[in-house]
């Protein structure tokens, strides 16, 4: 299998996994912290593979630039998304 077609098998894996799994469940996690919801530990858990997929993806991205709109635009709402999290944390107790 050529590098092309390998790239292209696993960003349709990637988008399948995006758009029934993981968008849904972000989508839904900005919902809760937009209206002040604090986050949990199984949602900490999914930012953090999101985090950690971005990172692992970024070569395929770099070498697919008709996919680095949607690439930004998700890293846009993890950005979004943790920034509203911080902002719902309880202050700490001295």
């Amino acid at each position: 299998m050529s590098d092309e077609n390998e790239d292209t098998g696993v960003i349709e894996a990637l988008l399948a996994r995006l758009n029934e799994y993981r968008l849904p469940r972000l989508l839904e996690l900005k919902e809760r912290v937009d209206r002040g919801e604090a986050i949990g530990s199984n949602d900490l858990q999914l930012l953090e593979r999101v985090l950690d997929d971005g990172r692992d993806i970024q070569p395929l991205i770099a070498r697919h630039p008709e996919v680095q709109s949607l690439y930004a635009q998700m890293t846009a709402l993890h950005a979004e998304i943790i920034a509203k999290a911080v902002e719902n944390e309880p202050p700490e107790k001295s």
